[in-house]
């Protein structure tokens, strides 16, 4: 596939190793314009940058090469790992976002997207559960790729994984609690709750859960569909 390459100079210059390379976490840009997203990406000031960004047209370009660390996720957790830029690949996806008129991703969006995906899984040897939105691994913070990101058509491609109902199993299904909803999100790989104690700001991680596997049900409430789905991916091995 084409890349062209536009290098932003915000990255650590310490290289990694390949094999440090684990994850993959997409974003969208969140504001107004490309060109104003490629400005910020680019900016010593804001000191923010991805290693890719996927432009309406679908035609993406690199600004920080895959062995150096770019600064895109910020604070964040998965599983055992902590702020995990050093341990991803971060992809841009152009979108006005949530404050400015979220968008519907283009079908030539997606379409690099996948290709990328699948280019980056192979050369590092990603695991296909390891590609993530911004939201995942930070989701009191932030809630892109939001949505109306398809992931299922992703895991599709063995980008991601999503969930079949029909495949239940019924009885690892505890009727109304809380605690085991929030068991199988640790399990899936969510953190900044606790299982057993319930916050204010549970309502937040309910519905970063939702938008990616019940975008038109978000409710921040754990219905028996939403507990349902998590204990399916919780079991996926």
């Amino acid at each position: 596939m084409k890349i062209s390459i536009d290098l932003s100079p915000n990255f650590s210059k310490k290289k990694r190793k390949a094999a440090e390379i684990k994850f993959v976490i997409i974003h969208y840009t969140g504001m107004q314009s490309e060109i104003e997203s490629i400005i910020r990406l680019k900016s010593k000031k804001y000191k923010v940058s991805s290693h890719y960004i996927i432009n309406r047209k679908g035609e993406v370009t690199q600004l920080v090469k895959d062995l150096h660390i770019a600064w895109h996720a910020g604070k964040s957790k998965w599983k055992g790992f902590k702020d995990l830029n050093k341990d991803s690949i971060g992809i841009e996806l152009v979108n006005k976002g949530h404050n400015f008129g979220y968008q519907k991703f283009t079908n030539f969006q997606i379409k690099s997207l996948v290709k990328l995906c699948k280019k980056l899984k192979k050369k590092y040897n990603i695991s296909r559960k390891n590609f993530l939105g911004h939201s995942d691994i930070a989701p009191l913070r932030k809630i892109d790729p939001g949505e109306k990101f398809p992931w299922q058509k992703l895991s599709n491609h063995n980008l991601g994984n999503w969930y079949q109902l029909k495949n239940i199993n019924t009885n690892l299904i505890k009727k109304g609690t809380s605690h085991f909803f929030f068991s199988n999100l640790h399990k899936i790989g969510y953190r900044y709750f606790k299982i057993y104690k319930r916050t204010k700001t549970d309502k937040t991680i309910i519905e970063a859960f939702q938008k990616k596997y019940l975008p038109n049900k978000v409710t921040g409430k754990i219905d028996h569909k939403t507990l349902q789905i998590s204990s399916f991916l919780a079991n996926i091995r």
